[in-house]
């Protein structure tokens, strides 16, 4: 079967979605991790950051590929959720929906709409600062007037505003329920239940709920402590 063909079938799609899902997974908690040590050690964060913002793997190959995944990830989302509403031949307004799913299940797209909402004011608070920095300004040592790395201070900055901070917390809340349905579904697309797949199901629930709150305690934290 060719790749296009794949994408086509239904279990292609989902193949595909649950790819870019795990990468994206992957990507959020290497997240989550530099961003703690904001936390702990601004030196650390900073030190991190300067790593992560010069080193032209993370740069030239890692970057694209999570803009890629991202994009392609709710594209995907956006096809699957209207395919599986084209195959309902009763529709949720004549079948009581919120009887029989949960609101998540119901409002993905919503969710998945909020949270790239979301994506776009991280890129504009962070991202393309960042390159305009680096590749426009031409200033790759990432130092501040004072000559100390300016990623800390410019985290502190951007949590000062309370509405954005605000923002923030209800989008990872948001995403929290996001992943904990997109588990549940995963795991309900592989069957029978087994040792493995219960553990699966346990650590689908502990991700959903510890990666998002530990970026909510993030902004809390900056915010309240400057």
């Amino acid at each position: 079967m060719s790749n296009t063909s794949l994408l086509k079938s239904s279990i292609g799609r989902k193949f595909a979605m649950a790819l870019s899902a795990l990468f994206l997974m992957i990507f959020l908690l290497q997240h989550l991790v530099i961003n703690l040590s904001a936390i702990f050690s601004p030196d650390t964060f900073n030190e991190l950051s300067h790593f992560m913002g010069t080193n032209p793997m993370v740069q030239f190959v890692a970057q694209p590929i999570l803009i890629f995944a991202v994009v392609f990830h709710f594209v995907m989302g956006f096809v699957l959720e209207m395919k599986n509403r084209d195959a309902r031949p009763v529709k949720y307004a004549k079948n009581n929906g919120a009887a029989n799913s949960t609101w998540m299940s119901r409002n993905m797209i919503l969710s998945g709409s909020v949270i790239l909402a979301f994506l776009a004011l991280h890129f504009i608070d962070f991202w393309i600062p960042e390159i305009n920095t680096k590749y426009i300004a031409g200033d790759m040592s990432g130092l501040n007037a004072e000559g100390g790395f300016r990623y800390y201070e410019e985290l502190v900055h951007k949590f000062h505003d309370p509405i954005r901070v605000a923002a923030y917390c209800i989008a990872f809340i948001l995403l929290a329920l996001h992943l904990l349905h997109g588990f549940s579904s995963a795991f309900q697309s592989m069957g029978q239940k087994n040792k493995y797949i219960t553990a699966l199901s346990k650590f689908g629930v502990v991700y959903s709920i510890a990666v998002p709150l530990g970026f909510v305690i993030i902004a809390l934290v900056l915010h309240l402590a400057h």
